[in-house]
């Protein structure tokens, strides 16, 4: 498992969905492609449902995540990209998300309002970036 430490700045907001800043020490970095809510047969879960659609890409990553020998514990950074994004989205995400952090402290984190994704039918898309020894 990697080292990683979460400096809390001064002059910046402390928020517990995220970290500012965090500071990695490992020997591999693992980066996730984009994840969605579709399960291994490609189906879509959670249709119109972005709290559902937002657990599912995170299951997803950590799915990919533990391939490469990592979990959330290890994740640095996270971007989040949300289809037509009005700020009420922000707590629904907030708090699917939440549940794969608990117990530590939450990784940096970048939300993105995006017009579209691939496919229309998908609402969120999340990668992340790891650091484990």
């Amino acid at each position: 498992m990697s080292t990683l430490e979460h400096p809390r700045p001064e002059g910046l907001l402390e928020n517990p969905r995220f970290s500012q800043v965090v500071v990695a020490r490992g020997a591999r970095t693992i980066y996730t492609a984009g994840q969605v809510a579709i399960d291994e047969q490609g189906a879509l879960v959670g249709a119109a449902d972005l709290a559902a659609q937002t657990t599912q890409a995170m299951r997803n990553v950590g799915l990919a995540l533990a391939a490469a020998g990592a979990g959330f514990g290890d994740v640095v950074k996270i971007t989040t990209y949300v289809v037509d994004y009005k700020p009420e989205h922000r707590t629904i995400v907030g708090q699917a998300r939440a549940p794969f952090f608990a117990g530590g402290a939450p990784p940096a984190s970048t939300l993105v309002g995006v017009a579209a994704l691939a496919l229309p039918e998908w609402l969120v898309e999340i990668e992340a970036v790891a650091v484990v020894d």
